[in-house]
């Protein structure tokens, strides 16, 4: 019987590093601790079902026992979501000369087609089907930035949407024989209402850490942690909990000598940086397998490598690591520093990166680009937690170092 409120976790990263086969492989290794388990693709171009070797469309195959696959489709997930809205948009950008082709991929915001298909995830969590639902994103974690203002959304449900309805209405006479507009009809605002209402809901999974948690894939490879580093920063500046990292395609020992000595080198100093980066959250490691991780068998083999004897489906850790808070002109980063004391910690802020070091150790945290022309202002140190304090400052406004 199937958990009333399933475990979701979702993959996210840069394209290229793995992400899907981590997904595949998280998939089969909880359908086969028995789970009822669904993994679902979003990321326009699917690999699933070339990891899985079976073909999969829109709506759910079982691929194994207790496993089942879908790749969800943007466009289907568009028609019936956002029909009323792209309607209205393509027939006023025709009326005005643009081709009927290109007003049709106008009518779709950027990051819309993946925030559609996240859909179906919250569709799977009400459905309550499955124990376990994981979800392999497109590579970008702008749609978990999409879905971070539920408070805005609120807002526009109960206060803007109503009056504009109002408004609308009594201009639509006037719009149409004086101003040659076609305003929007009520199907457009069903269409944003239902939109919004689905921007809470989601929210509210994606912040239940008790169930819901984003795991980061990437390579040992400084520019791809780099990017990681910055859509952690994101993840928990909008209190989205990530309980493991995944460094995939990491050169075994094997390799320490000959042609790939080297790359094994320089990924064992890039490990160095994804150890300070990302501590206190457990990393989880996959080797770089001598054959392409396609198939059941080397699911399976990947499985293995990454979770060893722990539950795939665990929350693997429990806490945000950080806290990034900003308001009017200030921001506040508070830090988890067990056991360290407040004489052996420095600080300092580089362009996007603050630099604490405690003792021989040192951690980068990348801030937004919002923050560029913010300055530290102030540093405290109390029950394990730094707690750092930004003030925003005049760019010629030079010292990086709390006063």
């Amino acid at each position: 019987m199937p958990l009333l409120i399933p475990r979701t976790i979702l993959y996210t990263g840069k394209g290229g590093v793995g992400k899907t086969s981590v997904a595949a492989a998280t998939a089969r290794r909880c359908a086969r601790a028995g789970l009822r388990t669904i993994v679902l693709s979003t990321d326009p171009a699917h690999s699933l079902s070339d990891s899985l070797e079976t073909e999969l469309g829109s709506d759910p195959r079982q691929c194994a026992d207790h496993l089942f696959a879908q790749e969800v489709q943007a466009q289907e997930e568009m028609e019936r979501n956002w029909e009323g809205v792209q309607d209205w948009m393509g027939r006023l950008l025709a009326e005005r000369g643009v081709d009927r082709i290109a007003a049709e991929e106008l009518t779709v915001p950027p990051g819309m087609d993946e925030l559609f298909s996240l859909l179906q995830m919250k569709r799977h969590h009400e459905a309550a089907e499955y124990d376990v639902i994981v979800v392999d994103c497109a590579p970008t974690g702008e749609t978990l930035r999409l879905l971070s203002f539920p408070d805005v959304a609120s807002w526009w449900l109960e206060k803007m949407i109503p009056l504009e309805r109002r408004m609308v209405a009594a201009a639509r006479p006037l719009a149409r024989t004086m101003l040659d507009i076609e305003l929007p009809g009520e199907e457009v605002f069903d269409d944003i209402q239902r939109l919004v209402r689905n921007l809470g809901g989601m929210n509210g999974i994606l912040r239940d850490k008790s169930r819901t948690s984003i795991r980061l894939v990437m390579n040992p490879d400084r520019m791809v942690i780099k990017e990681s580093m910055r859509t952690f920063t994101y993840l928990n500046l909008y209190g989205y909990l990530t309980d493991a990292v995944v460094v995939n395609r990491v050169f075994p020992e094997a390799v320490a000598e000959g042609y790939f000595a080297g790359w094994r080198a320089v990924q064992q100093e890039q490990m160095e940086l994804v150890e300070s980066a990302f501590a206190p959250v457990p990393i989880l490691t996959a080797p770089y397998f001598d054959q392409e991780v396609i198939g059941a068998e080397m699911l399976d083999r990947l499985g293995d490598e990454l979770f060893a004897d722990q539950n795939a489906e665990a929350v693997l850790y429990e806490q945000l690591s950080q806290e990034l808070v900003s308001d009017n002109g200030s921001a506040r980063l508070r830090l988890a520093l067990p056991f360290a004391t407040q004489g052996e910690i420095t600080l300092k802020k580089i362009g996007l990166e603050v630099i604490v070091r405690v003792g021989g150790q040192k951690r980068t945290i990348i801030l937004p680009p919002a923050l560029t022309a913010y300055r530290p202002s102030a540093a405290r140190f109390e029950d394990g937690t730094l707690e750092v304090s930004f003030e925003k400052q005049d760019e010629r406004t030079t010292s990086d170092n709390p006063s």
